[in-house]
């Protein structure tokens, strides 16, 4: 941030962890700057009640820092006239997440950009409607309440072992930035114009981590289904997605080349960060590219994961895989997959083609999960075992080429997303002075 000025007379802001702040800014804990109310609806449609929108937790976290209106696609609910008179949504209400799997997914913040016509805010959401005497300028919000400072208090002190969550008052006693209104329309004209070009950046590598993803998925099915014998003779599969396979392959159900145990969930008492115990693993929470990182421990687990198990994630959502590294208890949102009639790694890379199967029987339910029967009953193309060899062979270096690409996109997203965060938690504490630098 050095190319950037600093304002000229700073003062002790009284706050240990914050340091010093420009001498004619306030600051000030959202108690004293407005009022907090949580409870919410929830997605459910009750016979008698009105319809109405629901801003829900995904809308929140997915649109974090920036303001969401009327033009948005949300979830339609009913509710009372109690929860409707409660829960309504207006211009300038600021709404945080309040609970998540992780620390770091809690007090991700939106600003509502204008009132929202029969449209209330869900569970798991708290709804901070700020005093009409508060100088406040709406687009500054969007950076107000989310910026490192504040971010990094709610993270630390969040409460749970499985779910996460924060005290009522810790909302209250979070401390934000208040600058002359004038320098608030300064400093958010200025955070909209560049976090609009880095937005921009970071879109365009995404897009082509996209691109790249869709040309390893395509390689891995073309060899999965049609071996690298180019001029092999094929035959009907007698499975429409499936097509054309080589004469002498067969397609057997996955239970027929494997063993599947599914897992089974201690209560969350039981679980803890202690290590005591195995590594333990609920769902796909803790899945990398190809080994899960363990956070939580249990000593109470009774299904495991065998080292070079292939663990599939059977509920919401549904579909990712990884390999066991080591020996895992697994709950209720995985199952272990032990190769007998196949070798493991080939087995690995023709689930990633056969679980479509799993999402379409997912997406059918009311709960996004399958069955036992639902994996058992998965379709695995099944070539001789020297062609199995020779497959994984070409796909371990293919896969690895298009990874190490996009492990370095993904390098310059996280530079680029550090940099904007930097710039916004800079410019909103004051160590930066941006009115030279913005546009009108």
């Amino acid at each position: 941030m050095s190319k950037f000025k600093r304002y000229e007379r700073y003062k002790d802001s009284g706050v240990e962890w914050i340091g010093e702040i420009p001498e004619h800014w306030e600051l000030r804990k959202i108690k004293h700057i407005g009022m907090l109310s949580a409870g919410g609806v929830n997605k459910k449609i009750e016979e008698g009640e009105e319809l109405f929108k629901s801003v829900h937790y995904m809308d929140v976290y997915r649109n974090s820092g920036k303001a969401i209106g009327n033009d948005d696609d949300y979830l339609v609910v009913s509710a009372t006239q109690s929860q409707a008179k409660n829960c309504t949504l207006r211009k300038g209400d600021v709404l945080f997440t309040s609970s998540s799997e992780t620390p770091d997914d809690i007090g991700h913040a939106v600003v509502i950009s204008e009132d929202l016509e029969q449209t209330l805010y869900g569970y798991h959401l708290i709804r901070l409607r700020l005093d009409r005497d508060i100088p406040a300028d709406y687009s500054y919000r969007k950076y107000m309440f989310n910026n490192h400072y504040i971010r990094s208090y709610f993270s630390s002190r969040t409460q749970g072992i499985t779910r996460y969550g924060l005290k009522y008052d810790d909302y209250k006693e979070a401390v934000v930035f208040i600058p002359p209104i004038s320098e608030q329309k300064t400093i958010a004209n200025f955070l909209d114009q560049k976090t609009a070009v880095i937005d921009g950046l970071i879109a365009d590598k995404e897009k082509l981590i996209e691109l790249l993803q869709e040309k390893r998925q395509a390689i891995i099915t073309e060899a999965v289904t049609k071996g690298l014998n180019p001029n092999v003779r094929m035959k009907d599969s007698g499975i429409e997605w499936i097509g054309e396979i080589p004469e002498h392959w067969e397609v057997k159900k996955l239970k027929h080349v494997s063993n599947i145990t599914m897992g089974q969930s201690p209560k969350s008492e039981e679980c803890s960060y202690d290590e005591i115990g195995v590594p333990f693993l609920q769902g796909n929470a803790e899945f990398t590219n190809v080994h899960p990182i363990p956070k939580m421990y249990c000593n109470t687990a009774n299904k495991f994961s065998k080292v070079n198990d292939i663990l599939l994630s059977v509920r919401a959502p549904v579909g990712a895989i990884n390999i066991s590294d080591r020996v895992y208890g697994i709950g209720r949102g995985l199952c272990a997959i032990t190769a007998k009639k196949v070798i493991m790694k080939y087995l690995w890379y023709s689930l990633n083609v056969s679980l479509e199967e799993l999402f379409i029987k997912s997406k059918g339910s009311t709960f996004e999960a399958v069955t036992v029967t639902d994996v058992q009953n998965l379709l695995i193309i099944l070539p001789p075992k020297n062609e199995q060899d020779d497959i994984v062979n070409f796909l371990d270096k293919k896969t690895a080429e298009i990874d190490g690409l996009v492990i370095e996109i993904k390098k310059q997203i996280e530079k680029l997303k550090e940099y904007r965060q930097s710039l916004i938690s800079e410019a909103v504490t004051g160590k930066i002075y941006v009115r030279d630098y913005a546009i009108d």
